[in-house]
């Protein structure tokens, strides 16, 4: 019987190799699937994905790329990012992810510190902003271009022409580059995005990837004949490391990384899974729950969510539903679940939830309509996936057992360290904070949390993000957090405060469609989105769903007074990360005035 040491001995030593692998393993088989311009699907193979690929690779090979230099690629997720990164890796060289929306000091760090010498941009906005920032132009020995023209700058296919006229002259151009990258070799550089400060950058190797790809197939969630709707910001490690899975496995991906298109996407596509931020599935959840507020519609829809928490304890123990509770969810799901469902598409296996912690609650909702939505964990530093639940067998509230060839231990202060192949090679040009972090092979995730006697891994919180109230208890904000989110219908984001202060307070922002819904619902069509968040009504209505939320969390959790922002928290904004992580320091600068004023007169516990 081959171990998981043996499979981890001889995986393919390099990103190229294990996506030469894929391609001589099915090469008629679907690998991308991506919107053109008048929004058709249109299919590459296995086969034409390589094609195209090797012309790229060869034509950064023409520019001068040499091993380990860094590509920049600052672009919405979309084919080209894809084909351009793979290209890199199978050149030799390293792309340095950067979120499109980066920018200022940021931006000019991330491409400056990396020491970036070619730079991919989406469109004429982020060539110009590279030539507007404090970037040396000495460092940029080529630009190429997307969308639109510029004198100065490549176009895609003037790279691919340069690849073939290469490869006319070099046949084995980019075979020998594959050939001459191993597992230590830089494959990625990304910048975490942090919640202060210039955001460090993680160096991962082609080992580290094409661990993560062995690691989740040896797993055995995915299959080869799957189709995954892929919308995830390349730019960020957990999307990376999906692609990099999917090398491995071989299933297909349509791939569309426009956030505001994800359920038409699904729609259209009608896949089998789909990986995604918590938060993507908590505003799905919201919607739903705000649209069938009221009513008879939402009589039904309370009457199929109640008899699909019955069904849990069945379900999840593999066992059959007895008789009238059976009768009672084929009828929920022909009224309401199968609706839910053919809203996204039809065929959905499974959700894969990561980048952040996902609610126990908003799980269990999906989980009742006969939606599996599995966690997992991990870091930038692990390359993306630490652990993770597996579809036919989760356990609600954790994020898995660590994966095959990994382990985790919980050190004495409860956080959380990690140990496998996936762990980073280190922070780029700072040695001081790699030693930190990496001490004795273990990684220090920063996370709290324990571990049960199956090795499932429950995360409470980040460690330096526990609030401690005058009163000298100590608050874990994402508990609080998740708890308001899954509970407040029209809630969108939370932002739990109170460190120093008698009691818990919050910051809401609430989601768009939600708000238009409670509107038209309450006579109050044409009202802005900033005078509808402000209404004593909608306070009201808030009122009601706190204090249900207030009931699960313990007396000194509990939010006594909250203040309701008239816009949403984005990435241009600096309130979020890129992951639509909160970044919690500067909330706490930028709306210190609301904060204070929900301390002015402090009620009584």
């Amino acid at each position: 019987m081959t171990t998981i040491e043996q499979v981890l001995a001889e995986r393919p030593p390099t990103v190229g190799a294990m996506f030469l692998e894929r391609v001589a393993a099915t090469p008629d088989g679907e690998a991308l699937r991506y919107p053109d311009a008048s929004e058709n699907w249109q299919s590459l193979t296995w086969a034409q994905t390589k094609d195209d690929i090797w012309d790229i690779a060869a034509g950064l090979l023409a520019l001068g790329l040499q091993l380990e230099e860094r590509v920049a690629i600052a672009s919405n997720t979309r084919l080209e990012w894809v084909l351009l990164d793979l290209a890199v890796n199978c050149a030799g060289g390293a792309t340095t992810a950067v979120y499109p929306n980066t920018q200022g000091p940021e931006f000019a760090h991330i491409v400056s510190h990396s020491e970036s010498h070619y730079f991919v941009a989406e469109n004429v906005e982020q060539l110009t902003k590279l030539r507007n920032s404090a970037v040396d132009p000495a460092q940029i020995r080529a630009a190429i271009l997307l969308d639109g023209t510029d004198e100065d700058a490549l176009s895609l296919d003037d790279l691919r022409a340069k690849g073939r006229a290469h490869l006319a002259e070099h046949p084995s151009a980019v075979d020998d580059a594959v050939k001459a990258t191993g597992p230590g070799t830089l494959a990625t550089l990304i910048y975490t995005s942090g919640t202060t400060g210039m955001p460090k950058g993680v160096e991962l190797t082609h080992g580290n990837w094409t661990y993560e790809g062995v690691a989740i197939d040896e797993l055995d969630i995915i299959q080869h004949d799957k189709l995954q709707y892929f919308w995830l910001p390349l730019s960020h490690v957990f999307g990376k490391a999906v692609m990099m899975i999917q090398l491995r496995i071989g299933f297909a991906s349509a791939v569309d990384g426009r956030q505001d298109r994800i359920v038409a996407g699904l729609g259209a596509t009608r896949p089998t899974f789909m990986c995604g931020a918590p938060r993507v599935f908590e505003k799905v959840r919201n919607a739903v729950k705000a649209n069938s507020a009221g009513g008879v519609k939402g009589k039904i829809a309370r009457w199929a969510f109640r008899v699909g928490r019955r069904s849990h304890a069945q379900r999840l123990a593999g066992r059959q539903l007895p008789g009238l509770l059976k009768v009672q969810y084929a009828v929920a799901d022909k009224l309401v679940f199968s609706k839910l469902k053919e809203r996204m598409g039809g065929n959905i296996e499974f959700f894969i939830s990561g980048s952040a912690k996902l609610s126990s609650q908003v799980q269990e909702w999906f989980y009742s309509a006969g939606i599996v939505i599995v966690e997992g964990y991990g870091s930038t530093e692990t390359s993306a996936v630490a652990a993770v639940n597996v579809p036919t067998k989760p356990r609600f509230g954790t994020v898995g057992p660590a994966l095959p060839g990994s382990e985790f231990r919980i050190a004495d202060d409860g956080e959380i360290l990690f140990r496998g192949p996936g762990v980073m090679r280190g922070y780029h040009k700072d040695p001081e904070r790699t030693a930190e972090v990496l001490v004795d092979g273990w990684f220090h995730t920063g996370d709290i949390g324990e571990l049960d006697a199956d090795g499932y891994l429950r995360i409470t919180d980040r460690k330096k993000d526990l609030m401690k109230t005058s009163g000298g208890k100590y608050v874990a904000p994402q508990k609080v957090e998740g708890t308001l989110a899954a509970n407040i219908p029209y809630v969108s984001q939370v932002v739990a405060v109170g460190d120093g202060r008698k009691y818990v307070s919050a910051l809401f922002t609430l989601d768009p469609t939600s708000v238009e819904n409670w509107a038209s619902r309450h006579g109050k069509e044409g009202l802005s989105y900033a005078e509808l968040t402000q209404l004593p009504e909608m306070r009201a209505s808030i009122d009601r769903f706190l204090a249900r939320a207030n009931a699960k969390l313990e007396r000194w959790e509990t939010v006594k007074r909250y203040a309701i922002l008239d816009h949403e928290l984005t990435v241009e904004g600096g309130g979020v990360t890129a992951n639509m992580k909160l970044r919690r320091s500067q909330l706490a600068d930028t709306y210190a005035d609301v904060v204070d004023s929900l301390y002015d007169a402090e009620p009584e516990d």
